[in-house]
């Protein structure tokens, strides 16, 4: 699983990202409901993501005390207890930037997708994603209701890549419950990025390669932000031509904290 971008590409993303989510909720009540994520609330949404940098920048620190459950949880209620919630989220974003641009190319730490880039690569492209996602969130808590993908002005170019660490990273991992009767092959192509991918859902473990199958039971299309945003559950924008698979994905595919 590759990367697509540069570490500067994901790094400038990350920041990008971090500063929408914070514009986007600043003036928010911190009781705001988030429709793209109702079980939180403004708040709470800025407080996981400030967590996770912290989190994510002691594992690239190889801080051992890091992964256990204990550590994000005092992250997260620090977050919840801030005057500046949005200041202490910048603070975290900068931090993990500062950091992933020190860390040397060669550098040997946990990171959880099997088949990932090296793992300071890793680090700056899984970051990058989890910011923009939660920056949506932020978007959306703002609007109070999900934004369209033109709302949220992503760059195709981070859109795809989003897409490949999702389906090529997280659907493949055997945790997954993407497990279905039959084989099932899904055709992704996105209309102004020139890659694509083909899924194959079956009783197995997913799969997913780069291009295009001969042929495909379900095809899944869009702008690279909507198939983006809605492989991550925010939003239906997505269109499918043949065999409905969408909904199968929407209830079955989730990445959460644990």
């Amino acid at each position: 699983m590759p990367a697509s971008l540069a570490l500067d590409d994901y790094l400038d993303g990350l920041a990008t990202a971090a500063a929408r989510l914070r514009e986007d909720t600043t003036d928010l009540p911190d009781e705001s409901v988030v429709p793209t994520c109702p079980q939180w609330s403004a708040l709470q949404l800025v407080a996981h993501t400030g967590m996770v940098h912290r989190w994510a920048t002691a594992i690239i620190r190889g801080d051992e005390h890091a992964q256990a459950p204990s550590y994000s949880a005092a992250l997260e209620e620090d977050g919840m207890q801030q005057p500046d919630p949005g200041g202490w989220l910048l603070a975290g974003a900068d931090a993990l930037e500062l950091t992933l641009r020190e860390a040397p190319d060669d550098l040997d730490v946990f990171f959880f997708l099997r088949d990932a880039p090296k793992p300071r690569l890793a680090w700056a492209r899984r970051q990058c994603h989890e910011t923009t996602i939660h920056a949506f969130d932020g978007l959306a808590a703002r609007l109070g209701q999900v934004p369209t993908a033109a709302d949220a002005e992503l760059a195709p170019r981070i859109a795809a890549d989003g897409i490949d660490e999702l389906l090529r990273g997280f659907a493949t991992r055997r945790g997954e419950s993407l497990r279905t009767s039959r084989l099932i092959t899904v055709a992704i192509q996105p209309s102004d990025v020139e890659q694509s991918w083909t899924l194959r859902l079956s009783p197995e473990q997913a799969s997913c390669e780069i291009g295009l199958p001969d042929r495909a039971d379900s095809t899944w299309t869009g702008t690279a932000a909507e198939l983006y945003l809605g492989l991550w559950n925010r939003g239906r924008q997505i269109g499918q031509d043949g065999l409905d698979v969408i909904g199968f994905w929407r209830d079955n595919m989730r990445v959460e904290w644990s």
